[in-house]
């Protein structure tokens, strides 16, 4: 099965975000999915000078606008969208949209987020199938759910 994973990227570091995608792909490949990243051939970003990345203002193959498309067709491909919202402080576009997508296609969303996230609201909790409020609780469900 494919697994879309979100994750905020904006404002984190490069490094931030390239050790969670490592982490995320390593756990879920390990119990036997093929799993669809936001940072697949983004590599450039992790030698950026940039200390954070922005909400835009990108071009190229990694542009704007390839972001966005590359991004739903991947929720298109997926199974299910595995959606980590742990710990922001403040609201990610990018994620929310990428729930919708997933809602709109009716593809299973396993969202993971705090009781007191910025993300707690109604469109959020009723676009997922199923809430835990751990990472851990998360990948335990996808191994159940993949049967390994």
């Amino acid at each position: 099965m494919k697994v879309y994973c979100g994750h905020q990227i904006t404002g984190l570091s490069p490094r931030e975000v390239f050790d969670y995608y490592d982490r995320v792909r390593k756990d879920l490949a390990g119990l036997g999915y093929h799993v669809l990243s936001p940072m697949t051939a983004k590599e450039q970003f992790d030698r950026a000078d940039e200390p954070e990345f922005k909400s835009t203002g990108y071009t190229g193959t990694a542009g704007d606008h390839a972001i966005v498309e590359r991004d739903c067709w991947m929720v298109q491909q997926a199974d299910i969208v595995f959606m980590n919202l742990l710990g922001m402080t403040r609201a990610s576009i990018g994620c929310t949209s990428e729930l919708a997508w997933a809602y709109l296609l009716r593809k299973h969303v396993v969202l993971v987020m705090e009781k007191e996230n910025i993300h707690q609201h109604a469109f959020i909790k009723e676009m997922a199938d199923i809430v835990f409020e751990t990472y851990e609780r998360g990948v335990d469900y996808l191994r159940k759910l993949g049967g390994t």
